[in-house]
This record gives structure tokens, C-alpha cells and sequence, in this order.
């Protein structure tokens, strides 16, 4: 019989949540537009998108938290 516990997610949930919403975003202090996440994240400079559905997309909780924590280190804020 197939064990019935659910496999764990390769990445961590961080705060309890796995995936960012646009909606998250301003309060964690990203307030960008679309246009300047689309051009940021085409450069390699933001977290890519994924996409949850046809007209949905969000970002994976960890990959922000580790792009704010690099802005970070880049200022010289640890």
C-alpha cells in the first residue's frame, strides 16, 4: 500500500506561504510596477514569475526572500 503522507515541497514555505501573490509584494517593499518586474526579471536582476494560471502568476516566496536578503548584502546591510 502506497504510504498516504504527502510529499514534502522541494522548496521551503517561508512564513507559511510558498508562493507571493502581486498582492504580497508592496508589503515586503517591492512596489514595482509589472512593466519594471517584466524588464528586471528579463535582465536576471528579479525572482522569475510562475505562471498558476491563465492570467495568474506568482513568485516563489523563497527566491524573494533570498533577492531582498542580496539587495541587502549588496548595501552592505547584513
Amino acid at each position: 500500500m502506497k504510504d498516504l503522507n504527502m510529499e514534502q515541497p522541494t522548496e521551503k514555505a517561508v512564513g507559511g506561504r510558498l508562493l507571493y501573490g502581486r498582492e504580497h509584494l508592496p508589503r515586503l517593499g517591492l512596489n514595482l510596477s509589472n512593466s519594471t518586474m517584466l524588464r528586471l526579471e528579463a535582465a536576471g536582476r528579479f525572482p522569475r514569475r510562475v505562471r498558476i494560471g491563465a492570467h495568474s502568476v506568482a513568485w516563489l516566496a523563497s527566491e524573494i526572500h533570498d533577492h531582498i536578503a542580496k539587495l541587502a548584502a549588496e548595501r552592505g546591510v547584513a
